[in-house]
């Protein structure tokens, strides 16, 4: 039994992650699973609630006192329907020790996104109650 707990412990050490850039500087990170060849997207960041007010989309995000909307990328795709769909990626961590049990909100306006107002946006970050 001893050996098991070990092992789920150390399995997410084992892990690696990868960041490959391509000419236009863009940055890709690709987590590689312990043990496999399969390269992975890391997992999207849970979010608390989303909202577009004002002409801005505003996302509550879990903090642990450092978060600032510089630690996010937000991903665009247009779908056929006619929204965009929208993935809000966290690039960096927020490795302080306060506690902020109801997160913070951080938020972008239409023109930062590259979107004309009104379009509808669907998030595709999963939710965290």
């Amino acid at each position: 039994m001893r050996f098991l707990v070990v092992a789920a412990l150390v399995a997410p050490l084992l892990s690696g992650c990868v960041i490959y850039s391509n000419e236009g500087g863009d940055r890709d990170v690709v987590v590689r699973a312990a043990g496999s060849g399969d390269l992975v997207q890391p997992p999207l960041e849970a979010v608390r609630n989303a909202r577009v007010q004002d002409g801005r989309l505003i996302v509550r995000v879990e903090s642990n006192g450092c978060t600032e909307v510089s630690d996010f990328a937000v991903e665009l795709t247009g779908t056929a329907d006619g929204w965009t769909e929208v993935t809000v990626n966290r690039t960096d961590p927020d490795l302080c020790k306060a506690l902020v049990p109801d997160g913070v909100e951080v938020s972008w306006s239409f023109s930062e996104l590259g979107v004309e107002p009104g379009t509808p946006l669907r998030l595709l970050n999963p939710t965290r109650l």
